[in-house]
C-alpha cells in the first residue's frame, strides 16, 4: 500500500489501519465508526478509495448558500431541512426522532402529497408547499412552515407480566407560510435509514425479487414488488430503496435526497423545488448549473455503494443460537429473508453472484392500521412499508445512542419496533408478544448480533 493509500484509509477508518478494520465479510471495528467502513475490494485500490474518500466528505458537507467563494459545497436551498447528508444519517447509520414538542425535528422531515397520480404514477405534490416541508430557507426567503411532534402512550402487557410503553406520534405544523395544508393533504414523517450495504442491495437483480414476491408463505405473508419511475430511464422500473422503496436506484435515491432534503440540485433533479406561490424562492440566486457535478455525484454514488456492513457478532454465542430459532418460529424469517444472493452487476463486478445476509426481501407488506400514514408512494399503500434491513441493527445504538426506529422514529428499541407490527406481521407480532420472557430475551440478544 501505498503512503497516499495508507493515508486515505486512516482518513476513511478513523485511524485505524486497513489490516485492523477489514474482515474477511463485513468490517470489524465495534465502535462509533462501524458504519462508516469501505469495502475490501476498495482498500486494495488507491484510486477507488481516493473516491470513495470524496464522496464520503461530500456526504458529511455542510452546504452553504450561493453565491460563495467555494462553488464547490455551493447551492443550499433556498428552502431545505438540513446543511449535510449526515445529520439525518448519523455516522452513515439512523437518525432519532424528536423526544417531543419542545425538541426542533433534527433528523425528521414531513413528506406532502394530496390525492392522486402524476402522469409517472408518483404522489401528487401539495400545490403550495411542494412534496417535502422545507422548515429552514436562506436568507430573504421564508421557510414553508414548522412541525412538532407530541406523543400520546399506549401499554402493551406481554407474556410473563412486562410492560411495554409504545409511543404514538401526532403531527402539529405551525408558522406555514403559504396558507394551511388544506383538507386532504396527506402527511408522513420519516427519519434517516442506513446508508451502508446499498450497494449489496441494488446488486440483487429484478428477477430475484419478483421469484421473492411469488413465494408462498404462511401467516397471510405477501410481499409486493414497487414499480417506480427512472427519471434517467423514463421507465417504471422495479422500487428498491426508500421506506416504501419508491426509488429505483442509489443515484436516483441519492439525487432525490440532495433535491428534497438540501435543495441541492443535479442532473437528475435539475430544478429547485419552488412551486409558484413561492416567489421569493424562485427568485433566489443560482448559477444556471446543476449544484451538484457529475462528478461531485460520481463520488457519492459509488462512496455509497462500497460502504460495508459491519460483520456480525457472537454468532457461536447460545443464546444468539436460540434467538436465531426463535426468530426463525415466529415467522420473523417470512419477511426478514435472512439471505440473498446477488447477481450480475456490471457497475463493481467483485459484488456479483456473491451470497449476503441482509434479513430483508426488499419487499412492499402491509404492516396494519397502527403503522399506516395515509399516503400511497406508486404502488405502495398507505399501510405499506418495504421491509427494511437488519445487518447492523446491534450496532445502532452504540453508534448513535439517539438512534430511533421505524420509518418515524417513534420506536425506541427494537422490542417497540416488533410490537408496532401489524397487518402481514400480525401473527409473527403475537407469537413474540406471548413468547415465554426467556425465549424473548433470547431474541432480542439474536438481533443485537447482526
Amino acid at each position: 500500500m501505498t503512503q497516499v493509500a495508507a493515508w486515505l484509509t486512516a482518513v476513511v477508518t478513523g485511524g485505524l489501519l486497513a489490516s485492523d478494520a477489514i474482515a474477511q465479510t463485513g468490517v470489524a471495528p465495534v465502535t462509533r465508526e462501524a458504519f462508516g467502513q469501505p469495502m475490501p475490494f476498495v482498500i486494495e485500490d488507491e484510486a477507488s478509495l481516493a473516491t470513495f474518500a470524496e464522496g464520503r466528505s461530500l456526504f458529511r458537507q455542510s452546504w452553504v448558500v450561493y453565491p460563495s467563494a467555494e462553488r464547490r459545497i455551493a447551492g443550499l436551498g433556498p428552502v431545505y431541512n438540513q446543511i449535510s447528508c449526515i445529520a439525518c444519517h448519523v455516522k452513515f447509520g439512523r437518525g432519532n426522532a424528536p423526544l417531543g414538542p419542545d425538541e426542533a425535528p433534527r433528523g425528521l422531515l414531513v413528506r406532502l402529497s394530496v390525492p392522486g397520480k402524476t402522469v409517472t404514477g408518483a404522489p401528487r405534490e401539495h400545490p403550495h408547499y411542494g412534496d417535502q416541508l422545507g422548515d429552514k430557507a436562506i436568507p430573504g426567503v421564508p421557510a414553508e412552515g414548522q412541525v412538532r411532534v407530541h406523543y400520546t402512550t399506549r401499554v402493551e402487557t406481554l407474556t410473563g407480566g412486562e410492560t411495554v410503553s409504545l409511543r404514538v406520534p401526532h403531527l402539529q405544523f405551525s408558522d406555514l407560510a403559504f396558507g394551511p395544508l388544506g383538507h386532504g393533504t396527506m402527511t408522513s414523517a420519516r427519519v434517516g435509514s442506513p446508508v451502508y450495504g446499498l450497494g449489496w442491495l441494488e446488486a440483487v437483480d429484478d428477477t430475484t425479487l419478483h421469484a421473492s414476491a411469488s413465494r408462498r408463505l404462511p401467516d397471510g405473508v405477501r410481499g409486493r414488488v414497487n414499480r417506480v419511475w427512472d427519471v434517467t430511464a423514463k421507465r417504471q422500473v422495479v422500487g428498491r430503496f426508500g421506506w416504501k422503496a419508491n426509488q429505483p436506484s442509489i443515484r436516483q435515491q441519492i439525487a432525490s435526497a440532495f433535491v428534497g432534503d438540501l435543495g441541492i440540485t443535479s442532473s437528475l433533479f435539475a430544478t429547485k423545488s419552488c412551486p409558484p406561490v413561492q416567489k421569493a424562492c424562485q427568485a433566489a440566486p443560482t448559477d444556471g448549473q446543476p449544484d451538484l457535478t457529475q462528478a461531485q455525484l460520481d463520488a457519492i454514488e459509488f462512496f455509497q455503494r462500497t460502504l460495508e456492513v459491519p460483520a456480525r457478532r457472537d454468532a457461536d454465542d447460545a443464546q444468539v443460537k436460540r434467538g436465531e430459532r426463535y426468530f426463525a418460529q415466529a415467522g420473523c424469517a417470512a419477511c426478514h429473508v435472512p439471505t440473498l444472493r446477488t447477481g450480475a452487476f456490471p457497475p463493481l463486478a467483485e459484488m456479483a453472484n456473491r451470497d449476503i445476509a441482509p434479513y430483508t426481501d426488499m419487499l412492499l407488506h402491509d404492516m396494519g392500521a397502527g403503522l399506516a400514514d395515509g399516503r400511497p408512494d406508486f404502488l405502495a399503500g398507505p399501510r405499506d412499508w418495504r421491509t427494511p434491513p437488519l445487518w447492523g441493527l446491534g450496532l445502532s445504538a452504540r453508534v448513535n445512542p439517539e438512534a430511533t426506529y421505524l420509518h418515524d422514529g417513534r420506536a425506541r428499541t427494537a422490542q417497540e419496533a416488533i410490537l408496532w407490527h401489524g397487518g402481514e406481521a400480525q401473527i409473527a407480532r403475537d407469537r413474540f408478544r406471548t413468547m415465554p420472557p426467556p425465549a424473548r430475551a433470547d431474541l432480542l440478544r439474536f438481533l443485537m448480533s447482526l
